[in-house]
């Protein structure tokens, strides 16, 4: 791995939801996805209305954090069993990152997760179970409907890539955020 990089930019919570959310299209995806590997408590469906907690932070800081592999890793073709390893290795790696996410909290405001919640092996919702971790469980960007691909093109001029045929991506990114500046009364 050659670098990590925190890539960080705020917007205004009004301007990204009316650009970037559209909770029916990509809740669906989420659910699709979730039929495929495993149902997670920071996915959707949800016993809340997600424009609730929109509508309750006036801003959001989206905070990516960019893994560029050097020239040997990218040159390497890698067995679908390695590949897998190496892409768990970096999908753990989210704990560390999220820490520094959860370091922003207060009261005032509340982080997202990058993408799907690893804390657990297997989420208990699997099991019709609750959250084991209900303190340190956070929704993500699309769980609360974002274009996350849409976002890091726009806001951070890079293309969401993936690892193909052997080979790791240039780069790969994680996104997550924090909504702070809450409004009054909520």
């Amino acid at each position: 791995m050659s670098e990590i990089k925190k890539l960080t930019v705020d917007v205004d919570v009004s301007d990204y939801f009316e650009r970037y959310v559209n909770f029916e299209e990509v809740s669906k995806l989420c659910i699709e996805e979730q039929e495929t590997l495993g149902y997670n408590w920071n996915y959707p469906p949800f016993e809340f209305d997600v424009e609730d907690v929109w509508n309750s932070y006036n801003k959001l800081k989206i905070i990516a954090f960019k893994i560029d592999f050097s020239a040997e890793e990218l040159e390497h073709t890698f067995d679908e069993r390695e590949l897998e390893f190496i892409l768990k290795r970096f999908e753990r790696m989210k704990v560390k990152f999220m820490n520094e996410i959860y370091m922003l909290e207060s009261e005032d405001a509340l982080g997202l997760f990058l993408g799907k919640c690893n804390l657990c092996m297997r989420c208990t919702r699997e099991f019709n179970m609750p959250c084991k971790m209900p303190f340190k469980m956070r929704y993500s960007l699309e769980s609360l409907g974002a274009y996350v691909d849409k976002t890091v093109e726009d806001l951070f001029g890079f293309e969401i890539k993936y690892a193909e045929n052997g080979k790791l991506p240039e780069y790969l990114i994680f996104v997550g955020g924090l909504l702070y500046d809450k409004k009054e009364g909520d």
